[in-house]
């Protein structure tokens, strides 16, 4: 995955396909809160970029997608470990596409998400 902002916070991408991911990334110092748990901020992420992940396989030559918005629900801390964050795609349509991500550690459900995305061709091209 070539994505700088993935690769600052160390996310992994683990698979995709059409409509599905996995992404991971292991607990460092890094991710931690002034409590010592994992920022919410670095969980939010994950389920984002898990969503754009699943989605991007889905576009149309010239298509990209953007994120409208996120839900996202915190169960439980994280303060070690590796957060596993699987991705599936709800409903795609021709300008807006629902996906929900489930962020687990081991086999403990942490967070869930889901966001709606929209889908377009930028005219002029993409801004640089």
């Amino acid at each position: 995955m070539d994505h700088p902002f993935a690769d600052l916070i160390e996310l992994r991408e683990v698979e995709r396909s059409a409509g599905t991911s996995r992404l991971a990334l292991t607990v460092t110092e890094s991710h931690l809160n002034p409590h010592r748990v994992v920022h919410g901020a670095v969980l939010y992420a994950l389920a984002d970029t898990g969503m754009g992940a699943a989605l991007y396989p889905t576009l149309a030559a010239g298509e990209i997608c953007a994120t409208i918005e996120i839900k996202i629900n915190y169960f439980r801390p994280v303060a070690a470990g590796e957060v596993v964050c699987t991705t599936q795609l709800v409903n795609r349509g021709r300008t807006v596409a629902n996906l929900e991500s489930k962020l687990f550690v081991g086999d403990t459900l942490v967070a869930t998400a889901s966001g709606n995305y929209a889908i377009f061709t930028p005219r002029g091209g993409m801004p640089r």
